[in-house]
Order: C-alpha cells, then structure tokens, then sequence
C-alpha cells in the first residue's frame, strides 16, 4: 500500500529548498541602491518569491509570544512555563509577574491540525483577569511508538490529570472539538467527588450533539463507514521523525481538507498577499503573512484518537445518546452538580452549528438552574466565537462575569 506520509514527504524534500531560496532571493531582487531608480519588475518578482516561500508547511509549534498583559490598567510582564508533561502534552502556565490571586483556568485546545497556538488570542484575552493554564498537544510524528496509542480515553485522563495539578477551585474552558473531552472529564470527577472538580465548565463551539443543524463536516463524517477513514485518512509516520511507524491522521490531509472548504478565500489571500508587496502596503502584507504562518503550522493527530473521535462523536452521537465509555463505564453527565455550566455558539459557525453545543445544558441536567449560562453571539463563524473583535468586546465580558460570579 502506498503510504501517502511518504509521498508528503517526498514532495517536501524536493520543493522546501526551492522555497528556502525564493526566501533568500526575495530582500535581495528588492533591494534599492543609492542614486539608482527601481525596477518595478525586480519588485515583482521579488513579491513573488515571496508569496511562493510563504506556501511552505511547517510542523513545530510557534511561539505563544505573549510577553507581557494589560491587567487593570497596568502593563505586567508574563512568563510561559510548563508545569506538567508527559509525552502527548505539556501542561502551559502563562505566569504573570503579579501577587494578585485571580481564578486559575485551564484552557483545553483542540487536539486538531493546529497547534495549540491557534488559541493564542484566546489566551491573551483570559490573561487580563485570570490566571491561565493551556494544553500543549504535541506533534503525534514525534512521539516514539514506545509511548503507546493515544485515543479519547487518553485525552480524557490528559484534562483529569491537569485539573488536579491546577487542584480545587479551577474553572475549565474548552474550545470546539475537546468540548467533549471536557464534559467527560466533568462527569467522571463529579462521579468520583474528586476534589479538584472545576467550579466552571466553559464549552464553546463544540460538537457536543452533531444530530442538531449538521454541517457539512458532520454529513462528512458520517457518509463514509469508519473502515474508509482508516483506509484513506491514516498513514504512517516515515523513518526519518522520531515517531516513525506511528499510525497518524496527518496535519497536511487535515489542512488540505479545511482549505478546499474555502479554496477561493485562500487564493484570494495569496493573490491580495503579492499586490500588497508589490504596492509596498506591510501593514496588510504582515496580517496575511501572520495568519498563513500560523495555519501551515501543522500537527499531526494520533490515529487512535482521530478514528473514536469520528465514530463514537460524529456517527454513534455516543455522549447525547448516553452510550459513552470512559475506561469502560458508561459517562453519566447528570453526576455534575457542582461545577456551572457555560456555553457559547457563533450564529454563522458551519463547522459546529447552533443548537450542537447547547446540547450539553439538557445532557448536565442536574445542575441548578442559576448555575447555567448559555450565549449565542450574533455575526460571527466558528474562529470568531473564541478570537477577534467579538470575543473580545461581547463574549469575554460575559465569560468572566460568570467565572467571577461562581468563584467562591
């Protein structure tokens, strides 16, 4: 069987230093010298090798880069330090240099094509009045086989376990796919009475019921049976990386199929990307560049988790049907009592739509009435409910009122 990681990675070998070229080749086609007027083709060309030295995926995490935050006014430095690990992630704190004791959150990214740095304006908005801790998932490529597989229930005890090093009073936030993950995470701890339960349980955007307004990433998943998503969506790590012969879902299939969703968008941005190189416009130029740097950043997902998560989320509607395991014990949602639930849909989302989300209020059903929230923030896709303009005006002030308001 041809093993399509390797294809990838052939492709890679062979283009990334004509990439590593137009990258050197670019300040010096559009270099000015004294008493010597520009050449508007040289400033083509070099806008060109650009744009083309740009189209080159990467697979280490970026950095989060947030040195410092406004809290109350005040400018204070932070400081990123990983507090736990094993070898599927790395427990983050963003420590600020403040003797202020403010709520502990722990943010749970997507284990997804992204890294977690794809939350990098969520953190920093949550840096304004918490003390913020994230999951660090790392790259499946570079996990030695040794480690062992890594599927839900993995992920699950992931949340539990960085919960108890945050210990008791932690309010937790979980963004689009983890959303179950942390329900479940909620549900076994409260079933335990583990003292490190979370006060809050913030879910935005996720695919908690998939039966409710699917979208075309849920007709998707369930169009196919899950023997063709083994077939066509898994390869193997190849020998050269340090989780050589792990079975993987690969970051660039996954980002393949985000991009063709919006094929045209994005080769509008790279043809918007040359004219403003070419005109000379960098403050337009360095979005577009940011944001393309950030989302060819890829990571790859561990086979095991990739395949649960398509069936048992996306085809068997497992957690709203109450057919969810855990370690093999059926996941009761109805156990959280203590922890108050929050959850947040984005009216234009096409990835998980309204009404997916909010599913989890009718699942928790017994937690007490003044200890729910729900908010569907009007204008806005999926990205939109947890970055940009209106989380940061409209959703966040809401989040951290409520996280306020049960922090006891």
């Amino acid at each position: 069987m041809i093993n399509t990681y390797q294809l990838y990675q052939n492709y890679a070998d062979a283009t990334d230093p004509l990439r590593a070229c137009a990258r050197m080749m670019a300040p010096m086609l559009d270099m000015t010298w004294p008493g010597v007027p520009a050449q508007p083709y040289l400033r083509k060309m070099a806008s060109a090798c650009e744009v083309f030295a740009r189209t080159q995926l990467t697979h280490a995490r970026p950095p989060f880069a947030i040195g410092e935050v406004v809290d109350g006014g005040r400018t204070i430095a932070v400081h990123e330090e990983e507090v736990a690990d094993t070898p599927f992630c790395g427990l983050l704190h963003f420590r600020k240099e403040t003797l202020a004791h403010q709520p502990k959150v722990l943010v749970v990214a997507p284990m997804s094509g992204h890294f977690a740095t794809l939350l990098r304006g969520t953190v920093k908005t949550l840096l304004r009045d918490h003390d913020v801790y994230i999951t660090d998932w790392r790259n499946a490529r570079d996990i030695a086989l040794e480690h062992g597989p890594f599927g839900l229930d993995e992920y699950v005890s992931h949340v539990i376990q960085f919960l108890t090093v945050l210990g008791p009073g932690a309010h937790l936030l979980a963004v689009c796919q983890p959303t179950v993950a942390a329900l479940t995470a909620a549900a076994v701890m409260a079933e335990e009475n583990h003292p490190a339960q979370p006060r809050t349980m913030t879910l935005m955007a996720g695919p908690l019921d998939t039966r409710v307004n699917p979208t075309a990433v849920n007709a998707l998943a369930k169009s196919k049976p899950i023997a063709w998503f083994e077939k066509n969506m898994i390869s193997t790590v190849p020998a050269r990386h340090a989780g050589a012969g792990r079975r993987v879902y690969p970051g660039f299939v996954q980002l393949g199929a985000f991009m063709n969703m919006n094929l045209n968008r994005h080769v509008d941005a790279f043809r918007k990307l040359y004219h403003h190189l070419v005109e000379g416009e960098e403050a337009q130029a360095a979005q577009i560049k940011d944001f393309y740097e950030e989302y060819f950043a890829m990571s790859d997902l561990p086979a095991e988790f990739y395949l649960e998560t398509v069936r048992t989320v996306f085809q068997e509607h497992a957690l709203p049907l109450g057919k969810l395991t855990y370690r093999e014990r059926v996941v009761e949602p109805r156990a959280i009592r203590r922890t108050a639930l929050f959850t947040i849909e984005g009216e234009k989302d096409d990835i998980c739509a309204v009404g997916q989300t909010v599913a989890a209020q009718e699942m928790c059903s017994n937690i007490r009435p003044y200890m729910r929230m729900h908010h569907v923030q009007t204008a806005v896709g999926h990205y939109g409910v947890f970055n940009g303009r209106r989380w940061e005006n409209e959703i966040y002030p809401r989040l951290r009122d409520f996280i306020n308001m049960h922090h006891r």
